[in-house]
């Protein structure tokens, strides 16, 4: 056999999807159940608060706005993103390169881990003693359990990536020469940005809140403290969109018939959401006082070069959609358009979720721009934001990529009625949004603070115009509970009552024309090197003073929320 031969028939083997053995499928699924109960409880919790925001409803047994705020924001932003992109991840993996049984107990540790992390925490938040908000902001002290359990869970999710590195890693022995599959390529990069930004969230909790907390030291250094938070905050959100781009690069096209656009473009974007998303986190302390404004600048510079990978998915998406639609018949302008499945949830929710980044990703621009921060900052309209980008873009994705992974790993078929089923929950879901997302950068521009339950503000007239904002995100905050009862719903169906049959682990394979894809894309030590000099150009010497120049520190300020 030739040489080209050879390499065309590993080429293919490449391709050729891996099946998923039960002992996995059962892994993967653990992290599901996780991130479905969080979502409950979630949204639950959410729910309650915009009822608490509109004036008309009033807690029940002595439970605390702080309390459900907390546990909102803890439960949604770091739990079930962070369960499902895990279990999420593990699944990729194991489909394109296989996971050993060694790789899948040190996979259980990963989940018990995290599982134990994430009980303490909620734990601490349900009995009252860690009214601290999702940011843990000092001077306010959370119980020490608090701070273990989440101590706990990024312990565990860096086992889960040092699982998915040694993946790969056996995968490129056995296929020596040959490019990483697209979606462990992927992977590698989200778990290499995630344990560099979460290495600032595990130093401040162990060397500062965890003594602090339990009392070995009387103060804490606020700034200290916010600015190694934020080191990590940002790249968190970047940690939780990323899997939501996998599914829009390489499962989308399959879903809808057609072939990834571009693998060299898609890494490319990868390799700079690597280099620009954790250098970035001044921006969010842009109000900050103690760091030098010079520092803030160049970070916002930064924040603005992230804006370039999202412009070459938009446009990758959008050629994709193009392209498939032409091969299909498509003859006019926007002929194309018409082609898509729109009576396929496995599309239809994660392409809402696309058009919600479009006023989500400009939003988040204003925040990032220091004259108009000013303007937003600690408003309402920055929930706004969040909202249209983790709790649509990403979580619409998620929703759509659960009614196909649910069933393939359970054995059961996604039915008709689940289809119809789903479309009404995006509906549903994108309606409810419309309405408390756009009720929140509204009030926002007119002044209305974030993180604050209901107050008249001593009947001030400014706090009387925000009252019809606060009844919509009511309605929009039902709505979206209502959509959360219907996921749940559709989960525990293709979990358990669905018939039994074979649905697909939909992973498109690349237009045949497409350029090759450049093996230096694969320079980890490059890549890595880059970002690690870009994160200390732009912390070094901000840090430095930070540490040097000191405020006073402050004792703890314990449940005054």
């Amino acid at each position: 056999m030739s040489l080209a031969m050879k390499q065309q028939q590993n080429e293919e083997i490449n391709l050729t999807p891996l099946s998923i053995a039960k002992p996995e499928a059962k892994l993967y699924l653990s992290f599901m159940y996780v991130a479905f109960i969080s979502l409950f409880i979630g949204g639950l919790m959410g729910l309650l608060q915009v009822l608490v925001r509109s004036g008309d409803f009033e807690l029940p047994l002595g439970i605390g706005y702080y309390q459900i705020l907390t546990l909102h924001g803890v439960i949604l932003a770091l739990v079930l993103t962070t369960f499902f992109i895990i279990g999420f991840q593990y699944s990729l993996l194991g489909k394109t390169v296989g996971m050993s049984d060694k790789q899948r107990k040190l996979g259980w540790l990963s989940f018990w881990t995290m599982t134990i992390g994430t009980a303490l925490t909620g734990t601490a938040i349900l009995l009252g003693k860690a009214n601290v908000l999702y940011t843990f902001y000092a001077p306010l002290k959370a119980h020490p359990a608090f701070y273990i359990g989440l101590a706990l869970v990024v312990v565990g999710t860096w086992v889960a990536a040092l699982v998915n590195w040694h993946q790969v890693y056996v995968w490129k022995k056995a296929h020596p020469n040959q490019k990483t599959p697209l979606l462990a390529f992927m992977v590698t990069i989200n778990m290499i940005m995630w344990v560099i930004c979460s290495l600032g969230v595990a130093v401040t909790v162990l060397v500062q809140f965890i003594p602090w907390s339990l009392g070995y030291t009387e103060t804490i250094n606020v700034l200290l403290s916010r600015t190694l938070f934020w080191y990590f905050g940002h790249p968190l959100v970047y940690f939780w969109l990323l899997p939501a781009y996998m599914a829009w690069y390489a499962i989308i096209p399959k879903i809808i018939g057609g072939k990834i656009f571009s693998d060299s473009l898609a890494r490319l974007s990868f390799i700079l959401f690597l280099f620009f998303s954790i250098p970035v986190g001044f921006h969010h302390q842009l109000t900050e006082p103690g760091i030098d404004p010079t520092w803030k600048f160049i970070q916002v510079v930064l924040t603005f070069m992230v804006i370039v990978p999202s412009l070459m998915t938009a446009f990758s998406m959008f050629a994709m959609f193009e392209t498939t639609g032409r091969k299909q018949g498509a003859t006019g302008l926007f002929d194309w358009f018409k082609k898509l499945p729109w009576k396929d949830v496995r599309f239809v929710a994660p392409f809402v979720g696309m058009l919600a980044f479009i006023p989500g990703g400009a939003g988040g621009i204003i925040n990032a721009s220091h004259q108009l921060n000013t303007l937003v900052h600690n408003t309402i309209w920055v929930t706004g934001h969040f909202h249209l980008t983790i709790a649509t873009t990403v979580l619409l994705t998620f929703f759509g990529i659960a009614y196909w992974l649910i069933p393939h790993l359970t054995g059961r078929k996604l039915t008709p009625k689940i289809h119809k089923l789903g479309i009404y929950q995006t509906i549903i879901w994108a309606v409810g949004m419309l309405i408390m997302s756009g009720a929140m950068h509204i009030q926002g521009l007119l002044g209305g603070p974030r993180r604050s339950s209901f107050s008249e503000y001593g009947g001030t007239e400014q706090a009387a115009e925000w009252a019809g904002y606060q009844a919509a995100q009511a309605v929009g905050g039902t709505l979206l509970f209502i959509g959360i009862v219907l996921m749940i719903y559709i989960f525990m169906d293709l979990l358990a009552f669905a018939p039994k049959g074979e649905e697909e682990f939909p992973i498109a394979e690349e237009e045949e024309d497409a350029q090759p894809t450049p093996l230096w894309m694969e320079n980890w030590k490059l890549w890595i090197g880059i970002t690690i000099a870009l994160i200390l150009f732009a912390y070094t010497i901000p840090m430095i003073d930070i540490i040097q120049n000191a405020p006073p520190g402050s004792p703890p300020f314990d449940n005054i929320l």
